[in-house]
């Protein structure tokens, strides 16, 4: 069974998508569309914009999400999901991959969000790290002992953790960590703490414009970061997508998730090739590919 995978914040490069722009009449469409949809030439930013730029989470974000979901609508009959997944801001070009979103309120959606933890991240300083080499429960309990708020944000594989949270408690988690055996702790250049209590604010932003956006009966299954497990129904996948700013990615369990239920064969559809490596550290037999179009 073929799972797709699509990647979140962290993929875009310069010149990302003016490949798809160039060789397909659809695309081109889809491009000229999204400009109109956000009111400004995102596509320039794209083509041409520097690595500062296209890092602006306000930009990353569609950015991104441009390019997974206008891939994944050219590949054609080429496109064949038994179920989806994306990672973090990724479950959204899912979303319009597995045809429960609209492209224009997908990307609506996506834009009010990076704007909304834009100004979330400028309410409080916070950051991220990356913890490598510890038991997930060894990270979750030091965590939980650290004075602050930090929190376990993403389960990327196994022994891999992302935490997130306030700076200074960061900072200390990251000693304690050390000191349990991690192998490193990395701090992440990104705006603030994502998958916290600190984005409650724009969690409660977000939770509006997306109940008041529709979503359909999906083509396939998604598995969503929040429960990790295959979801079909409408409106319990809003619900998880509502939670997930403030809840964990469980990007390890939901891999693992989709393999116990068949999926033997994972396509990265978007940027990057980040998504094939943690597949390939959940298990090592699993094939995988990065999707392209047939010119």
């Amino acid at each position: 069974m073929k799972a797709y995978l699509f990647p979140g914040q962290g993929a875009q490069f310069t010149g990302m998508g003016q490949d798809l722009y160039n060789a397909s009449a659809k695309a081109k469409d889809l491009f000229n569309h999204a400009n109109e949809v956000l009111g400004f030439d995102i596509t320039k930013i794209m083509f041409e914009g520097t690595s500062d730029r296209l890092k602006e989470t306000a930009v990353t974000q569609p950015v991104i999400f441009l390019h997974s979901t206008i891939l994944a609508e050219v590949m054609g009959d080429a496109f064949q999901p038994d179920m989806v997944a994306g990672h973090s801001l990724g479950e959204f070009s899912a979303l319009v991959a597995n045809r429960t979103l609209a492209f224009s309120d997908g990307l609506r959606l996506v834009s009010r969000r990076a704007q909304a933890m834009q100004k979330a991240c400028e309410v409080q300083p916070s950051t991220m790290a990356a913890v490598l080499g510890l038991e997930d429960e060894v990270v979750e309990e030091i965590c939980a002992e650290t004075n602050g708020i930090v929190v376990a944000a993403n389960y990327n594989c196994p022994g891999q953790l992302v935490i997130s949270g306030e700076i200074v408690a960061i900072d200390a988690a990251c000693e304690a960590l050390k000191e349990a055996g991690a192998k490193r702790t990395i701090l992440l250049p990104v705006g603030g703490a994502f998958h916290s209590p600190l984005m409650e604010p724009a969690r409660e932003e977000l939770a509006a414009a997306i109940e008041n956006t529709q979503f359909t009966d999906p083509a396939c299954p998604i598995y969503q970061n929040v429960s990790a497990k295959a979801v079909m129904d409408p409106l319990e996948i809003k619900k998880n997508l509502i939670a997930q700013l403030t809840a964990p990615v469980r990007w390890t369990q939901s891999l693992q998730n989709m393999i116990a239920d068949g999926a033997d064969k994972f396509i990265e559809v978007g940027p990057g090739n980040v998504l094939q490596g943690l597949v390939k550290k959940v298990d090592r037999s699993m094939e995988t590919e990065k999707a392209t179009i047939l010119y």
